[in-house]
Parts: structure tokens; sequence; C-alpha cells
């Protein structure tokens, strides 16, 4: 009996992976330009990306709502400043719902693995069901914020009571009465910990380095001024200026002086100083870095919910991890039920080995032993028309990260633009021109608070300490840089008609000039 033979792959000029801000805004700016040969694949039941799998109690954002969205897609009825992920989702959702997306868009389609063909030159994609696909164009909006980092803690397997990472937030685990325990002090700590505070009889918050924090200015947006803002477009649009304006002042004290930074260090010390009373916990919430090395938090109820009587700080180092409880450097063990991890992601190592395969069988791994990097943090050597948004170095600690992958975006449509003018088959940035640009990078980067501020911080390489995070500077500055697509920085190769000894016309490819 002969196996049914394997089903041809599908095919498309456009593979978009992920369906965030990112390949959302990919696909809508593709069919707002007229291009519909593509197709958007999403490994979870819906879209939204980060903002559909981080759904732990008190989940929001930390940038104002009116720039946290697309420039083109503006949306009048944002219910507060900083809006809760409920309404993230809802505002995604809404958008791929006006464009209709629905038809270019494979929900629960994990891409397990991209493989380059050197003689086709196109890209080979293969699902976790099996399902093979191909596309001459891939565009990633997988984020650099997707991959749950938990620490290698002693004696974590031995552990009974139930574990979760907050992106992974368990619904069905009822926390009311339970002992928990709480791994990390990060952005999503300090946004849950007020929430489950309430409903848990004792919560243990495990702290390695204390964030600094400053008060949320946040508030409702009335009815009022949601009205102005349906009834007077540009209103909104002054708005969405005022505060990138704000925002990107804050870069002066990120990267070009950071000594401005004890400034904002006095006001956090005072809100530290007004929340809480006590000495000791006062003592152990108060960092000893520069402000802007790890990334500056905002919240209004992190540290009164610390002063609470069931909340204990804990700033000894996890020793192991028993059946039922925790046991700390000092020798002190704690009985527990749960233990929650809010210890952020992987940006400096975002996909794993074995699933992106550039020229000649390449890892995409192989070609980053120092971390990850990019030209304009978009393209890299090696790996033909494939295209990063949110790649590496366009992380902000200052801004809004729409801003900056609306600029990607448009980077992109111009060298798609390009090709299709030229009958170009594929491009490749030159390795020359990638390591010039990556260089002047790394070295903006040396006397920034991210990099010389004092502590270890996700921004920097786990290995070889370089900062693969962060953009070093004004986000307009980016802007410029990816407003023409740079011919000259590419390789190109077009697809020629080439007569074999065997009759039939083939097709080969030949490097061009830019």
């Amino acid at each position: 009996m002969t196996a049914s033979p394997r089903p041809s792959a599908r095919h498309c000029k456009i593979a978009i992976i992920g369906s965030g801000f990112s390949g959302l805004g990919m696909a809508i700016r593709l069919k707002q330009k007229g291009e519909n040969d593509f197709l958007m694949f999403e490994k979870e039941p819906g879209i939204g990306g980060t903002w559909r799998v981080n759904n732990y109690p008190g989940c929001g954002c930390d940038v104002q709502s009116h720039l946290y969205s697309f420039s083109f897609e503006p949306n009048p009825n944002w219910t507060r400043m900083f809006a809760k992920q409920e309404e993230i989702k809802a505002y995604l959702e809404g958008c791929w719902e006006k464009y209709r997306l629905q038809d270019k868009t494979l929900l629960g389609t994990e891409i397990t693995r991209l493989a380059w063909n050197d003689v086709d030159e196109l890209w080979q994609i293969e699902d976790a069901a099996g399902n093979r696909y191909s596309a001459q164009f891939v565009v990633s909006g997988m984020g650099a914020l997707s991959t749950p980092s938990i620490p290698p803690l002693n004696g974590l397997s031995n552990f009974k009571g139930e574990t979760f990472h907050s992106q992974q937030w368990n619904h069905d685990y009822d926390l009311t009465g339970k002992r928990v325990a709480v791994v990390g002090t990060g952005a999503s700590s300090i946004q849950f910990v007020p929430q489950i505070q309430k409903q848990v009889a004792q919560l243990d918050l495990y702290q390695r380095t204390a964030p600094w924090i400053m008060p949320k200015p946040d508030r409702a947006i009335s009815e009022g001024e949601r009205s102005r803002f349906k009834r007077f477009p540009f209103l909104q649009q002054l708005w969405r200026g005022a505060i990138y304006t704000v925002l990107e002042s804050r870069v002066i004290g990120f990267a070009l002086t950071p000594k401005v930074m004890k400034l904002a260090e006095w006001v956090a010390r005072g809100y530290i100083k007004r929340k809480i009373k006590d000495p000791v916990l006062r003592a152990k919430v108060t960092p000893d870095y520069t402000m802007g090395c790890k990334r500056v938090l905002i919240s209004n109820d992190y540290y009164p919910a610390l002063t609470q009587p069931n909340v204990d700080v804990i700033t000894d180092g996890i020793q192991e991890i028993r059946k039922n409880s925790i046991v700390t450097a000092d020798g002190k063990e704690r009985e527990i039920d749960a233990i929650i991890f809010g210890t952020g992601f992987t940006p400096s190592d975002p996909l794993p080995r074995g699933v992106v395969f550039g020229r000649n069988g390449v890892d995409l791994l192989d070609t980053w032993p120092q971390g990850p990097e990019a030209y304009k943090g978009t393209l890299t050597a090696g790996f033909p028309n494939l295209f990063f948004l949110m790649g590496p170095n366009t992380g902000l600690g200052h801004n809004s990260m729409v801003y900056m992958i609306e600029s990607q975006i448009h980077y992109v449509l111009g060298a798609l633009d390009l090709l299709d003018a030229r009958r170009l088959r594929s491009l490749e940035v030159k390795r020359d021109v990638q390591d010039k640009f990556n260089g002047k990078l790394q070295g903006s980067l040396g006397k920034t608070v991210w990099n010389a501020g004092g502590c270890m911080s996700w921004y920097l390489h786990p290995v070889s300490g370089r900062n693969c995070t962060v953009w070093p500077g004004f986000t307009w500055r980016f802007r410029l840089l990816t407003r023409n697509f740079d011919p000259a920085a590419y390789h190109f190769s077009r697809s020629v008609p080439v007569h074999t000894a065997q009759g039939p016309l083939q097709m080969s490819t030949q490097e061009v000039p830019a």
C-alpha cells in the first residue's frame, strides 16, 4: 500500500506572522494599497497578539491610549487615559473587522518552521499541524515580548501546587484564601499584585531587584471629551501630538543626558516616602541603580498593596522549591499553595533554535552569536525577503511602540513597491551595511542609561551584554531613517527565463545592481 501524496503548499505573495499591532498594521496597510495577495498567520484562536494572550488581573498599557493606537485608525472612544487590556483587544478586533481581514487570516495556525529555498527563492512555511505554505516575502510580527521567561529554580519540578506565568494566567484557579508566592517585580507584577492581594490569605513577593515606579497619571475620559474627539477629529490629533511630544522629551534623560534622571529619581523617592511609612519596607523597594536602567514603571496601587498585613516582600534569593513550600537563602521555609511568575519575557532570544533557516539552511540563531541584530531593525543578512517588525533595537523606554511599528511598516512597503516596479524577485541587506549600521548603533548606546545605569536588565543580552533591544534616541530620527527605502544597501535578484536541454522553459535568478 502506497502512502497518499502530501498536498501541495498553499502559496501567497506575502506571509504575515502574528496578528498584534505589527501583523495587523501590516495587513491593513497592504490592503489600503490594493495588495490582496497575503495571508496572516495567528497561533491563537483570535487576533490581538500580546493584548489577547496577556489577560491577567489588572493588565493594561503604560502608554496613553490616544498614542498607543494606529495613526491611520484613531479611536475617539477610549474610556481611560491608559487603556486596560480588554479595551485594547477590542480596538484591535474592531480594526480587523473594519478592514475585512477575516478571509486573509488563518487562526489557530502556529508557524513552526520558516526555510528559505535558494532555488525557487521562496519561503517554505510549515505550521504545527504539518500544513505547508510558501511565500515570496515573510513579515514577522511575532514581537520580542512573546516568549515567557521562567527562571530555572532549584526543585521547581517537585512543586505540587499550582504554577503559571502571568501571560498564561489560569483564570480557573481560585486564589481566594490561598497562600501565593509571586516571583518577580516587573511590569506585569505591579499590575496584578494589587488585584490578587485582596483575594489571597498570604502573598509572598520575591524581589530580586526593586523597580523604579512613578505615579500613574490615569483618569477616566469623560463622555464630553469623547464626543468632542468624535465631532472634531483634529482635536484628537492635537492631543495625540501633545502626548507624543511630552513622551519624546524623556529621551533626553534616557539617552542624551542621563544626569537628568537624578531629578526623576528625586520625584520617585518622594513617592515611595509618601506611600510607605515602614522604613524596612521602604528600604527594600528603593532601587540602588540609576533610574531608567531597567524599565520605569507607573502605578498608583502597587506600593499601597505592599503595605497590607497579608503581604511580605522577600529579598533573599530562592534556594529551593519543595513540594509545598519555598526555602530562601537564609534557610527560612514558607508554606505556599501556588507560584505565579511575573518574570517577563526573553527579548534577547525572541525565537527558539530550529525555526527560521536562511540561505544554505543556516539557522537564524547561528547568525546572531552576540544577540539579535538587523539593519534598521528590519532585515538581516543571509535571510532574503524576511522583514522583522519590532525587530532588534527598535524597542523603547520612553514612547509608544506603535509609532516605531508604523515607521517600519512604511519602510517595508517602500521595499515591496521598489521590487514590484523593477520586477525584482528578492532583496537581501548587504552584510557590511548591516555591520556598519549596528556598529554605530551600539556606539550610541554605550553612554545611555540603559547600558551605563548600573544594573542588569532584559535590555541586555545575557551572554554578550550587548543591548539588542532599545533604540538609542529620538523616535523621529528612526522615522527619518525609514522614511525612504534605500536600495543601495541591498543585493537584488531577478527571475530570468532559461532554455534547458530538455526543452521546457524554466526560471532562474540573477543578481542585479541596485
